[in-house]
């Protein structure tokens, strides 16, 4: 095990993902234009690049967004929280969730947490992260206590 996990930190993999333009592109979209809620990511290791697996309309619903994410699989994504304050003001607030389910790979789970912080600096404009690995740790109650 202990070889393995040594061969994976030296590999190409771990040395860094790319950012394609379409992927901070997409991102820009959701940020500026509110083209998008949500847009879930997924590392391409063959490209070694993080590339956009899915997005979901301005209209799709947080339970749509969360219903997207793989069951045994790692993803990025980041959610547009809209809410509205207690002084009655629109507010939107953009979340980063790190999904590492339980159930993953290991490899995936070292891939994913190794390129996190890299890839999540590429978007700017991130207001909060959520890391989770079941989804209670992401319920809906949990982004609204946030964005408050």
């Amino acid at each position: 095990m202990a070889f393995r996990i040594r061969e994976l930190v030296q590999s190409k993999a771990f040395s860094g993902m790319n950012v394609p333009d379409d992927s901070e592109n997409t991102f820009l979209e959701l940020k500026k234009k509110k083209v998008h809620r949500y847009v879930i990511f997924k590392i391409d290791e063959n490209k070694n690049e993080v590339v956009v697996e899915k997005t979901g309309g301005p209209a799709e619903s947080y339970d749509n967004f969360t219903k997207s994410l793989p069951e045994n699989d790692c993803r990025y994504a980041v959610y547009d929280f809209d809410f509205v304050t207690s002084e009655n003001c629109q507010k939107s607030k953009i979340f980063f969730f790190a999904w590492s389910p339980a159930t993953s790979r290991i490899r995936a789970k070292m891939l994913y947490a190794m390129c996190r912080g890299s890839f999540k600096r590429s978007l700017d404009g991130i207001h909060y992260e959520i890391q989770a690995t079941d989804p209670t740790e992401m319920d809906l109650e949990v982004i609204r206590d946030r964005a408050w």
